[in-house]
């Protein structure tokens, strides 16, 4: 692996855990959430995850383990890699208790509704920002792997996990702000919680060079489109309705997925 690949990669990964910080900067410095756009933007997001997940990166995955494998026996290993990814982040969903889950996004204008000395309130945004790490964690495999194979597929699954992250930031410095009035407390938990994607990153580069062979590829591929997947319909669609009308999520994934399919043509 050149190191220039290897820098281009983890920059993507860091670009796209920190922006949980525009997030926590949409908290603090606007009154009110345009929940019309967010919404177009997280459904965008899933369609660009959902689609490059199943017509590119499962593919991928299966050309890899077929040269291996040969063509039956690859195709179950890539069938059952993308499952076991979906299994990886699903367990780690389950084991976050549903009070401190970050998918129980809180809005802007609760950040300015007042502020109180709560305990529970300020345990609720630290927790929150643990549980996103551990989330962003095989997200930030993901979108490295994904750029040291591709950098242009990279960079759409890096935008689209960049957007993803937003709300995340609210949810960890709402609940912070809410409780202490101190603006870079807040900001510093809902920063560090991004932080886990270059750590994923970094952990799953020295963990799997030396096995970095088409077998290991296709495997963390097919793993990486059922994670990219689950996320997409566990988290970023539910969220994508509840901040604005369901018609406008779809329509942002319909975009999301034309966008990524013109990209792939483009670049093919």
């Amino acid at each position: 692996m050149e190191l220039k690949n290897v820098l281009f990669a983890f920059s993507l990964t860091l670009l796209a855990g920190l922006s949980t910080g525009i997030g926590s900067a949409l908290a603090f410095y606007t009154k009110q959430t345009n929940k019309k756009f967010l919404s177009v933007a997280l459904g965008f997001s899933a369609g660009v995850m959902i689609y490059v997940s199943m017509i590119e990166i499962f593919a991928k995955s299966r050309s890899a383990l077929e040269i291996v494998y040969g063509s039956t026996v690859g195709y179950g290993v890539a069938t059952l890699s993308f499952f076991a990814g979906i299994a990886i982040i699903a367990l780690i969903d389950k084991f976050v208790p549903s009070f401190e889950n970050p998918h129980e996004l809180r809005d802007v204008e609760e950040a300015g509704a007042g502020r109180t000395k709560d305990p529970a309130l300020l345990r609720m945004g630290m927790m929150s920002a643990l549980a996103i790490g551990i989330h962003n964690f095989p997200e930030g495999l993901a979108t490295f792997a994904s750029a040291m194979q591709n950098p242009t597929l990279g960079i759409s699954i890096a935008v689209a996990v960049a957007i993803h992250n937003i709300p995340e930031g609210i949810a960890v410095s709402v609940p912070i702000y809410y409780a202490t009035g101190d603006r870079r407390k807040a900001f510093a938990f809902s920063f560090l919680s991004g932080l886990s994607e270059p750590v994923g990153a970094l952990v799953g580069y020295f963990l799997l060079r030396s096995f970095f062979h088409d077998g290991m590829f296709g495997v963390i591929f097919g793993a990486v489109a059922g994670i990219m997947v689950f996320i997409s319909l566990d988290q970023l669609l539910p969220t994508a309705q509840k901040y604005g009308e369901h018609h406008l999520s779809i329509y942002g994934l319909i975009a999301g997925m034309a966008v990524m399919a013109i990209s792939l043509l483009m670049f093919a």
